[in-house]
């Protein structure tokens, strides 16, 4: 597998940023000595009594994104550890679109919170392709995890078509001779980019050699019942349906693409009886961007702070 890596002066002039930590995580289909780097944000307590929230991005953010979220939630006494995908952030960047794989992203966050890390009763936040991954994490690890924030996310199994304007973001992306993945990003949000934002976003992918995370994604969401993801989704959702622990589902009211999944899910998980399920208004699909402290206040209530 060839891989990339976003040379560390792309990041320089980020106003708004965190020192990364950087873990190994291999890949099942070749040999230990193809590990990868995978970078992640770990900031607040240590403390064996601090909570720690596990904060996912989806297509085609990264860390940068839970920026106001971490600052929140830090201040409240929690831990916040913060992937990269792989492909994205300062992550290792695949150069094949086929590098990717919807099993291989799992096996990969996987590795950093349970080989590496070693997390123990932690509070998923799993938005768009956060969630994905996220929520199966949650299903093949419940013993991990203490509760879920599902965030304008779903965890899909091909049996039902997505919405016509999620094709039209898939198709867009298959087209573009160039990604502009900043732009992606702004017109994901109900709100303008602050400044230096669109930049940040930009940052990770010098050229287009840097951008198969982001071309790949779109086409590993189960589209068909006979997709290569569907059976350990179906299984999942089998879990996810025994999940009694605190399961919050925080929702913006301005994303077309995820909207509906919202009441399915607090339908499926037992978890979400009895609980008060915020709704972010004014937010779009990035909701971290629009108005990352209401998520935020999200998390602290299932943390009970």
């Amino acid at each position: 597998m060839k891989v990339l890596r976003t040379p560390e002066d792309r990041f320089a002039a980020l106003e708004e940023d965190w020192p990364a930590s950087y873990a190994e995580v291999s890949d099942p289909d070749d040999p230990p000595e193809a590990a990868l780097r995978m970078a992640y944000v770990d900031l607040g307590p240590r403390s064996v009594e601090a909570p720690v929230a596990l904060l996912l991005h989806g297509e085609p953010t990264w860390s940068f994104l839970y920026r106001d979220v971490v600052a929140d939630l830090v201040a409240r006494g929690v831990r916040c550890v913060v992937p990269d995908l792989v492909g994205f952030g300062r992550s290792d960047k695949p150069v094949r679109v086929a590098d990717h794989s919807y099993a291989r992203h799992v096996e990969w966050v996987r590795e950093l919170v349970v080989d590496v890390l070693d997390l123990h009763d932690v509070v998923l936040v799993g938005q768009d392709w956060g969630g994905l991954i996220g929520l199966r994490l949650v299903a093949e690890h419940p013993e991990r995890f203490a509760a879920v924030v599902a965030a304008n996310t779903g965890l899909p199994t091909g049996d039902r078509d997505m919405p016509e304007v999620w094709w039209d973001f898939r198709r867009a992306v298959e087209r573009a001779e160039v990604l502009d993945v900043g732009r992606l990003v702004a017109s994901g949000c109900a709100r303008p980019l602050r400044p230096g934002a669109r930049e940040a976003y930009d940052a990770p992918f010098p050229d287009e050699a840097f951008k198969a995370g982001p071309r790949a994604m779109p086409l590993l969401v189960p589209t068909r019942p006979d997709d290569p993801a569907t059976a350990a989704n179906r299984a999942a959702w089998e879990r996810l349906a025994r999940w009694e622990r605190p399961f919050l589902t925080a929702f913006s009211d301005l994303d077309p693409i995820t909207g509906a999944m919202a009441p399915v899910l607090r339908r499926a998980v037992p978890g979400a009886a009895g609980l008060e399920h915020p709704v972010v208004t004014g937010a779009g699909h990035f909701l971290q961007e629009d108005d990352g402290p209401a998520l935020a206040a999200a998390v602290a209530t299932v943390l009970d702070l």
